[in-house]
């Protein structure tokens, strides 16, 4: 049989293990605490910084790709992108906007307007590269679905183009209208 001093001696132990695996709980559940404070914080100016990222980037696309469109339509799409978070990521969605109406630029837009935007994104893109590749940019038939009359206007955005952002264009084509610099045939 166990004396009654012993019993309170091993409770006495029991007890202070207790407390002392308690303190050291808190104290880890105090770290874990600061810990997500500190993730949460650095989640925020991770998603801070993107945002200005973002915004800087939609207003470099969307002056070139406004400036192509305003060059060549007389009533050009406004081109936006949309950033939207879906599944803890950023998505961008691409849009053209008349007024207060959206449009689908796959669906709903001419072919002639989405050859001249995808023309403009690629350009944008090469300017926005880093670091800085050569300003050369190879199309195949860029223009095929832009409609005729339109096509002496995109020759005149080339050229433009080509001279005040000294970018070499190489273009497929068989169009004569969009002939222009140096020509080779086969």
């Amino acid at each position: 049989m166990i004396a009654f001093g012993e019993k309170v001696k091993f409770f006495e132990h029991r007890r202070k293990s207790a407390s002392e695996g308690r303190a050291e709980e808190e104290s880890r559940l105090k770290k874990a605490q600061q810990d997500v404070s500190d993730v949460e914080q650095a989640q925020r100016i991770v998603q801070s910084v993107a945002q200005k990222i973002q915004q800087q980037a939609h207003e470099q696309i969307a002056s070139v790709v406004s400036r192509c469109m305003e060059a060549v339509f007389d009533e050009p799409y406004e081109f936006k992108i949309v950033f939207e978070q879906k599944r803890g990521k950023t998505e961008a969605k691409l849009i053209f906007a008349k007024g207060d109406a959206e449009v689908d630029p796959m669906t709903a837009s001419g072919g002639g307007v989405v050859d001249v935007a995808s023309f403009a994104l690629r350009l944008a893109c090469l300017m926005m590269s880093r670091p800085q590749k050569r300003r050369l940019l190879v199309m195949d038939e860029p223009f095929r679905f832009l409609s005729r009359d339109l096509r002496s206007r995109v020759k005149e955005l080339l050229l433009t183009l080509a001279k005040e952002m000294q970018m070499q264009f190489v273009m497929v084509t068989h169009d004569e209208i969009l002939t222009v610099g140096k020509v080779v045939e086969l």
